[in-house]
C-alpha cells in the first residue's frame, strides 16, 4: 500500500469549500487549480505579509487536515515549513494568523521526523506562552464590549490550538519526551500551573474548601462542545507533562489537579460518548499523579444521596467503577480502554484502605452461591474473572492484579473468588503457586464468610472454584489388569510428548516458582531440616 502524499498548496489561492475551523469563514472554491508544491510556497512565506501568510497556510490546513501519513520524500520541505511557521509565530501577528499558524503546526506535528525546529527551548517557550490562560483581573464584573468579547473568544481559540500542538509535539517527538524538555515546560513555562488553570477555568470549578470543589449543578446545561474540546486538550497536554513526575515535590499542585479531575468525573458533556472520553482522559492523568494524592478523591463531606463508606465520600470511586464496567462490556480495545482504569483502581486500593474496602464490597461481595463457576455470570466479579484468562497478557495480568489486591494479596482469599485455574497465571508470575501472600502490608481486618459458603466449602473444587456434581469413577468397573494397561498407556503418551518437546514436566521450587522437574527434585529440602514432625 502506498503512503498518501501530503497535499500540496498553490500560492495565495483560496482553499476549497467552506471552512469553519480557524481559517476563512467564507465560501471558497470547490476544487484546487494550479497546484504548486512546497518548493514554490516556502519562499513566499519569507516575504509575504500577514494576510498573505494566513491565506497560504489556511489553504494548506484545509487540504491536509485529514492527512496522518506523510510522503518521506517531502520530509525536508515539511521541516522547513515547520521552521518558517515557528519563525512567524515569534513575530507580533494578529490572533487569527496565530491560530492559522498553530493549525499548520498541529498538522505538521503528526510527523515526528520534522519536529526539530519545535522541540527547542525557544520553541517550547513560544508554544507554552501561547497556551497560557489570562485570568480576569479583580473587578472583572464590569461590562465588556462586543469587540472585547470577540477578542476574548479568539484568544481562547488560540489557546486551544496551542494546547493541541503541545500535546502532539510532546506525544510524537522522542526529543520532547525526554525529561529535560518536560522540565522546561513545567518550570520555565509554568506549564503545569497554567494548564491546570485552563482546566479549572474551562470546567467552571468553584472552590469551597481545600481541594474541594462545589458540587456541580445537575440541572444546569452540560458542557458545550467547545468547552469539552478545550478540556480534553488540556487533559492530554497535562498527561504528557506529568509522565515523569516521580520524586517531584509539588504535592499541592498534584492534589489540586486530582481535585479538579474529581470535579470532572461528576460532570456531563454534550453527549454520553464525549463524557466517557473526558472520563478516560481523567483516568489517564490520575494514573500519572502520585498515588498518595488519590485521597483527595474521597476526603470531602458526604452530601445527600452520595456514595459513602466509613465516612468517606465514594462518589468518584463509584463513577470509576461504572466506567470500568462500561469498558469491560464494550468487549474490545481492552489494552487502551480498560487497563488504565484497572491500574488506577488497583493502586488506589493498594494504598488507601477505605478505597479498597469499598471496591471489594462492590466487586467481591461475600460468596453465597458457589454452584456456578466464577467466570460464568453477568456480575462484575464474573466479568473480571473471565479477563484473567484473556489472550492479551497485559489485560489478564492487570485484571488478576486488581482482584489480588482486593483480596489483600492473599492467595487463599483470591482462590476463593476465582478458582485455582483462573488464578494460575498470576500465581506463576508472582511465585505463589505454593500459596502465601504478596509483599504489601494490609490492615488486620478479617473478611467473614457467609454460612452458605462455610457449608459448601468442603465440596468446592479448588481448581474450578465451584461445587461440582459428583462424577462417575471410570475405573470402578475395571479389572486390575485394565487399570495397569491404561496407566502404562498414559505414561507412554506423556513420555512421547516430552521427548518431542511438546510438553515439559515441571515442578514448584521452594520459592513458589515453576521450574523444570529435575531442578525441583534437586532443590528438595533436607529431611533433617529441624522442623517438628507429626
Amino acid at each position: 500500500m502506498t503512503t498518501p502524499r501530503l497535499r500540496r498548496i498553490s500560492p495565495l489561492t483560496a482553499p476549497p469549500s467552506s471552512v469553519s475551523h480557524g481559517c476563512f469563514q467564507t465560501k471558497l472554491p470547490l476544487s484546487l487549480t494550479n497546484v504548486m508544491d512546497l518548493n514554490n510556497v516556502l519562499p513566499q512565506l519569507d516575504t509575504a505579509n500577514t494576510d498573505e501568510v494566513e491565506k497560504l497556510l489556511c489553504e494548506f490546513n484545509v487540504e491536509n487536515s485529514r492527512i496522518f501519513a506523510f510522503d518521506p520524500k517531502e520530509e525536508a520541505l515539511r521541516s522547513k515549513l515547520c521552521q518558517s511557521v515557528m519563525s512567524i509565530l515569534g513575530k507580533p501577528i494578529q490572533l487569527s494568523c496565530q491560530r492559522t499558524c498553530l493549525e499548520t503546526l498541529r498538522i505538521l506535528s503528526r510527523d515526528k521526523r520534522v519536529l526539530g525546529p519545535v522541540v527547542t527551548k525557544e520553541g517550547m517557550l513560544t508554544l507554552g506562552g501561547m497556551a497560557k490562560l489570562h485570568t480576569p483581573e479583580a473587578g472583572g464584573d464590569n461590562e465588556r464590549t462586543s469587540e472585547e468579547d470577540t477578542r476574548s473568544e479568539e484568544e481562547e481559540r488560540v489557546v486551544v490550538e496551542a494546547l493541541k500542538c503541545l500535546c502532539n509535539v510532546v506525544y510524537n517527538s522522542p526529543a520532547a519526551q525526554q525529561p529535560r524538555v518536560r522540565v522546561v515546560l513545567r518550570k520555565d513555562c509554568h506549564g503545569l500551573r497554567l494548564l491546570t488553570e485552563v482546566l479549572e477555568h474551562t470546567l467552571g470549578v468553584r472552590w469551597v474548601g481545600p481541594y474541594e470543589a462545589a458540587a456541580p449543578d445537575h440541572q444546569a446545561r452540560p458542557m458545550l462542545a467547545e468547552e469539552s474540546e478545550r478540556a480534553r486538550e488540556a487533559l492530554k497536554a497535562l498527561f504528557n507533562l506529568t509522565l515523569s513526575v516521580a520524586g517531584e515535590k509539588d504535592d499541592h499542585q498534584f492534589r489540586l489537579i486530582a481535585a479538579i479531575l474529581r470535579h470532572l468525573l461528576m460532570l456531563k458533556t454534550e453527549t454520553e460518548e464525549k463524557t466517557e472520553e473526558a472520563h478516560s482522559h481523567a483516568v489517564n492523568l490520575l494514573n500519572n499523579l502520585p498515588v498518595s494524592c488519590l485521597d483527595v478523591l474521597i476526603d470531602l463531606p458526604v452530601q445527600g444521596g452520595e456514595e459513602q463508606y466509613s465516612g468517606k465520600n465514594m462518589t468518584a470511586i463509584q463513577v470509576l467503577l461504572d466506567f470500568m464496567e462500561k469498558r469491560i462490556d464494550k468487549g474490545s480495545n481492552y489494552k487502551e480502554g480498560l487497563t488504565p482504569v484497572l491500574s488506577l483502581l488497583t493502586e488506589g486500593s493498594r494504598h488507601h484502605r477505605e478505597i479498597r474496602r469499598y471496591i471489594k464490597a462492590q466487586v467481591l461481595p461475600p460468596l453465597k452461591d458457589v454452584k456456578i463457576r466464577p467466570e460464568i455470570g453477568s456480575a462484575v466479579r464474573n466479568k473480571l474473572v473471565r479477563l484473567m484468562t484473556h489472550v492479551d497478557m497485559g489485560v489478564k495480568q492487570t485484571a488478576a492484579e486488581f482482584l489480588f489486591v482486593l483480596c489483600k494479596e492473599s492467595v487463599d482469599n483470591l482462590l476463593k473468588y476465582t478458582g485455582y485455574g483462573n488464578a494460575a497465571g498470576l500465581l506463576v508470575a508472582r511465585g505463589l503457586l505454593s500459596g502465601g501472600r504478596g509483599e504489601t502490608q494490609y490492615s488486620d481486618d478479617e473478611d467473614s464468610d457467609t454460612e452458605e459458603y462455610k457449608n459448601a466449602k468442603p465440596f468446592i473444587n479448588p481448581i474450578t472454584g465451584h461445587v461440582e456434581e459428583p462424577m462417575p469413577n471410570p475405573m470402578e468397573e475395571m479389572t486390575e489388569e485394565q487399570k495397569e494397561y491404561e496407566a502404562q498407556k498414559l505414561v507412554n503418551m506423556l513420555d512421547k510428548l516430552s521427548r518431542q518437546n511438546l510438553i515439559r514436566p515441571m515442578g514448584v521450587r521452594p520459592d513458589g516458582k515453576l521450574a523444570p522437574l529435575e531442578e525441583t527434585l534437586y532443590d528438595l529440602p533436607d529431611d533433617n531440616s529441624g522442623s517438628d514432625s507429626d
